[in-house]
């Protein structure tokens, strides 16, 4: 979409601002492209599409911090029998079988189905982590283009990893390195445990060159740290910033549930972002994620099991009761500060818009907006969604893609996929 392009012109909305929370009600200019901003206005201009807010609340579209948008097709999928016991098993016996079967087709599905589930929770940008062996070569493109039509925003990575030989780890590696020098991205890693010195030391060389950072499971499970210790005689954490993955502003640490008070500090005094996965932690019985110590530079995410940060930031802040507690407006920054993180990449997304269908039993103010957001605001409210300026929702209806056909493909596709596991 043209920056230039006619404008979106909001009448009679109640705008959230994104970094104060205080409610400004009246008509607003949407400007169109990437880096549009939005600004007060009084009077249509030539050409504009209007859309009647009708005094709803229109606040910033959501980002994921952290996804796995290959999992989409693994909801409902059979079990493996017997049940897994550990961590290990279920990634052995679930996630590392389906990954190896994924093909480009299964891929493309993937895509385009948890694009129409972030758009319809009011997400505009995913930051995701992407694992496909046999399937590495162009990958990362096809979901991006993907992504791009549904009118979502990416910031992605292929999981590396050594634990599929040396030649799938070669065409991860490539993959990487050749859409790393097209788009906006990051370089991926699995997790320490499977990841060796020569791999990790590429990703943090791949990562500096392109001035971004590494992505990576970080002590998700107590067995990433047992295992580190016992191969490489230091904890995960060390070995990272030993690594120099730390010194890069743009790295992701997801999850960080076993931590000593040393690798705490060494995060805090880093450059690297922590992102909570509330949800997984709990469905994978890995932990609580603990925030002491570990400073405000801390993202949410999904970890694959839904696209809806809603219900990411009601679990952060749940779990947040069991570890000191968490105020409503703690949760709430958490959830919004994925946009400082993009702003240090370089993306901006002022025109990235949610309007709620939110008819509030009691007032909304900036005082008590995060205490809304926690106890009040649902997927159900999403009524129109705004991405760079255009309309992608509206009247929860999906705007880029055909919802019906892209189900149909994807029920067709998971079929697919369970067959090859």
């Amino acid at each position: 979409m043209s920056a230039n392009a006619a404008p979106l012109y909001l009448r009679d909305a109640a705008r959230i601002d994104p970094r104060t929370g205080v409610i400004q009600r009246g008509d607003f200019l949407v400007e169109r492209g990437a880096g549009g901003q939005v600004r007060a206005a009084a009077g249509v201009p030539d050409g504009a599409e209007v859309l009647d807010c009708g005094g709803r609340f229109v606040g910033r579209a959501f980002a994921v911090a952290h996804h796995h948008i290959y999992s989409a097709l693994a909801r409902g999928m059979p079990p493996p029998s017997p049940p897994p016991t550990s961590f290990r098993e279920i990634l052995e016996r679930v996630w590392w079988r389906l990954d190896r079967a994924l093909d480009p087709e299964m891929i493309r599905a993937s895509a385009e189905v948890t694009a129409i589930d972030l758009l319809k929770a009011g997400a505009t940008f995913v930051i995701d982590h992407h694992s496909a062996p046999n399937a590495a070569a162009g990958s990362l493109d096809l979901i991006a283009d993907t992504l791009e039509t549904a009118g979502v925003g990416h910031l992605l990575c292929l999981e590396l990893s050594d634990r599929d030989g040396p030649v799938a780890l070669a065409a991860g590696l490539q993959e990487s390195e050749r859409f790393a020098s097209r788009h906006k991205a990051l370089i991926g890693l699995h997790a320490s445990f499977t990841v060796s010195d020569a791999t990790l030391s590429r990703a943090v060389e791949l990562a500096r060159n392109f001035k971004t950072g590494v992505h990576i499971h970080v002590a998700e499970a107590q067995s990433d740290q047992d295992e580190t210790l016992a191969r490489h005689g230091c904890r995960v954490v060390q070995r990272l910033q030993a690594a120099g993955a730390l010194d890069l502003s743009g790295t992701l640490l997801a999850h960080c549930l076993h931590l000593d008070a040393n690798e705490r500090a060494a995060i805090v005094a880093s450059r690297a972002w922590v992102v909570q996965n509330p949800e997984s932690n709990r469905h994978n019985k890995v932990g609580t994620f603990d925030p002491r110590g570990l400073g405000e530079r801390i993202l949410l995410g999904t970890d694959g099991m839904h696209s809806d940060m809603l219900a990411s930031l009601r679990a952060a802040y749940l779990d947040g009761q069991a570890t000191g507690g968490l105020a409503p407006a703690a949760a709430w920054q958490r959830l919004l500060r994925v946009d400082d993180y993009l702003a240090e990449r370089g993306v901006l997304r002022d025109n990235d818009l949610v309007v709620f269908d939110y008819d509030a039993p009691t007032p909304v103010t900036a005082a008590n907006l995060a205490a809304h957001a926690v106890y009040g605001f649902g997927q159900q409210h999403v009524l129109h969604v705004v991405a760079q300026g255009r309309m992608v929702v509206k009247n929860r209806a999906v705007q880029t893609l055909e919802e019906a056909q892209v189900r149909d493909h994807a029920r067709q596709q998971a079929q697919r996929l369970w067959q090859a596991m």
